[in-house]
């Protein structure tokens, strides 16, 4: 039993270190708070119930199977603020960008249709590069399960998303189907497709922070309804707005 018990706590320590420590520091060094920590924030002290911590996705292609990562790049689960439930996924960016796979996607919709059963809303902390490649029509079939929820969920639960690091293609098509969206000044974006693939195709130069930063929606497109100067910021207004949620 007791050999049982540690294999179970050395599989959970696996799988809070995400992409591992390196990745951890590199997420940290560029001013970014990790998935965890996000949540730790966020909610209430030890009130975070997780849910699928050892999932990891079904991708044999391109050497995918030798690559895998307890949780597959997204934490998720219920937990309070302020005593108020609340449903909330953070996209793990240590893992393979935080790009969507399958599983991914499985993970996501499964705590959107606990909270429309329940009438809880739900938070989305956003850190994806998008699609992941690897999986081709699987992971743009998990964003089509997530566009659904977002539709379904509409005027039943407040769905709130807080984009916190470089989110393109269908990283931001689902956000900007939820009531509120945030944004963090000069480490978040939100565009369909980056600078480079702009310059190729109309042969313009523009920066990541005029195509999708948190000036140029909270400004100009009107996509983002606050900024916030970094994580913690973000969270701790997060916190605050979420008071003013009818129950």
């Amino acid at each position: 039993m007791h050999d049982i018990i540690r294999q179970l706590e050395e599989k959970r320590a696996a799988a809070r270190l995400g992409g591992g420590q390196r990745r951890i520091d590199a997420q940290h060094a560029k001013g970014k708070l990790t998935a965890r920590e996000r949540i730790e924030l966020l909610l209430d002290a030890e009130s975070f119930e997780e849910w699928d911590m050892f999932v990891e996705h079904r991708c044999t292609d391109f050497g995918m199977a030798e690559k895998t990562i307890p949780g597959d790049g997204v934490v998720t689960g219920y937990g309070t603020i302020n005593g108020r439930l609340v449903f909330v996924f953070s996209q793990d960016f240590t893992v393979f960008g935080g790009s969507l796979s399958e599983a991914h996607a499985e993970k996501i919709c499964k705590i959107m249709d606990q909270a429309m059963k329940v009438g809880a809303p739900v938070i989305g902390l956003n850190d994806s590069g998008g699609a992941r490649i690897q999986e081709g029509v699987a992971s743009l079939g998990g964003y089509a399960d997530i566009f659904l929820r977002n539709v379904l969920a509409s005027g039943v639960v407040p769905q709130i998303s807080v984009i916190m690091g470089p989110c393109a293609g269908g990283a931001v098509y689902s956000p900007a189907m939820t009531d509120f969206i945030f944004m963090v000044r000069d480490s978040s974006y939100m565009f369909v497709t980056g600078p480079d693939v702009v310059k190729t195709v109309t042969h313009e130069e523009v920066t990541a922070e005029e195509l999708g930063g948190a000036l140029t929606h909270s400004t100009k497109s009107g996509v983002a309804d606050r900024a916030f100067d970094n994580d913690v910021e973000a969270l701790s207004m997060l916190r605050r707005f979420f008071d003013f949620l009818p129950a």
